[in-house]
């Protein structure tokens, strides 16, 4: 009895021990999944794939041609995101590193243009990523005047992250590019 009783004693204890990690680990691993499970119904619905996003943010690039060509150029200012985290390229360069030196470049070229008429192609793409955050991508055609009335048109292929903060789209950072030569754009 000696034996069965040293035989079972220790198999008690490994019992409740066991017992009391499945206790923890139970309510734990339900907390966890079920965690899990709100964040992926949330991103199922305003994350990758998102129709709403989608729209919200095709929507907002409409606003911003329509803003900008009836507005000019100092239209872009609102939509801009005035966080530190704001960055504009232009052709591989950093044209504005942060909002203020973009307030101040667009308010110069502002005060060269009379008008800026801004298109996006057809091709607009919209990859919203996560709630809140989206990247777009479209050709561009734009027809500026200036002061003395020349006409100069360009285009090309923009690429933005959109960032949603209080109930409204912003650019988070944008890069414009250019072609080098016609034989890229055809």
């Amino acid at each position: 009895m000696a034996d069965s009783q040293w035989w079972n004693a220790p198999r008690r204890g490994v019992t409740l021990g066991c017992l009391s990690v499945v206790l923890v680990a139970v309510p734990t691993f339900a907390c966890c999944c079920g965690a899990m499970g709100l964040l992926l119904e949330a991103r199922a619905q305003a994350g990758p794939g998102s129709a709403a996003a989608t729209d919200s943010v095709r929507a907002f690039m409409r606003t911003v041609a329509h803003d900008v060509t009836r507005d000019g150029p100092t239209a872009w200012l609102k939509f801009f995101d005035d966080s530190p985290a704001f960055f504009m390229a232009v052709n591989g360069a950093m044209a504005f590193p942060d909002p203020s030196a973009a307030r101040n470049g667009t308010q110069k070229f502002a005060d060269t243009n009379r008008s800026v008429e801004l298109k996006w192609g057809d091709d607009l793409r919209v990859d919203p990523l996560a709630p809140g955050l989206a990247v777009v991508g479209a050709t561009w055609h734009e027809v500026q005047v200036d002061k003395s009335g020349r006409r100069t048109a360009e285009g090309g292929y923009f690429t933005a992250v959109l960032e949603r903060k209080q109930g409204r789209w912003r650019f988070r950072d944008a890069h414009w590019s250019s072609p080098v030569d016609a034989t890229v754009a055809q």
